[in-house]
């Protein structure tokens, strides 16, 4: 969500997670070498991504072999993708080593746990599989540790927006960003 109210608010964006979904497409570099590891996941020619997420997110060992197979290619894509565009570019990755490089800042968009989960079922993810990706994602304290700016999201979607509407009329932003 604070991907895209920056970009309502004219600030070039880049969504790391619709590159990692184009990547694993049936016409994406990643998806010959994801269908050999993981053969029961294609589907009519297509990788089903909830499949995949139930082996991946239950094992770290497999987790990390399909990091290992889709990051080489999605951050070569949003590198030139950020080549091509001559402004502040914020791109919304939910890693803490992205491999775009040391001199990128870091916004951490911070959400308590009971919250994040709590969302998650909201959005149809079962409690499960909600807490088994939570799992083998970085801790929150470890998000907030490696944070340049930390925009809270404990609260509405009102509150959300008004944080964000201050950090970019104010300069906020691109003074956190600068590098």
């Amino acid at each position: 969500m604070v991907r895209q109210l920056l970009e309502a608010a004219g600030i070039s964006t880049i969504d790391g997670d619709s590159v990692g979904h184009a990547v694993l497409g049936s016409d994406g570099p990643a998806y010959t070498d994801v269908a050999k590891r993981w053969p029961h996941v294609v589907q009519e020619g297509e990788i089903h991504r909830p499949s995949l997420a139930s082996i991946v997110f239950n094992d770290p060992d497999e987790l990390a072999a399909l990091e290992g197979i889709t990051h080489p290619h999605i951050f070569d894509i949003i590198a030139t993708r950020v080549e091509e565009i001559d402004s502040t570019v914020v791109v919304e990755i939910p890693h803490l080593s992205h491999g775009l490089g040391d001199e990128w800042r870091r916004i951490v968009v911070d959400c308590r746990d009971e919250t994040r989960l709590r969302r998650a079922i909201d959005r149809g993810m079962s409690q499960e599989d909600a807490k088994a990706r939570m799992a083998a994602q970085p801790a929150r304290q470890e998000w907030l540790a490696m944070a340049d700016l930390v925009v809270p999201n404990h609260g509405s979607i009102d509150e959300l927006e008004q944080t964000v509407s201050r950090l970019t009329s104010g300069g906020i932003l691109n003074s956190h960003l600068a590098r």
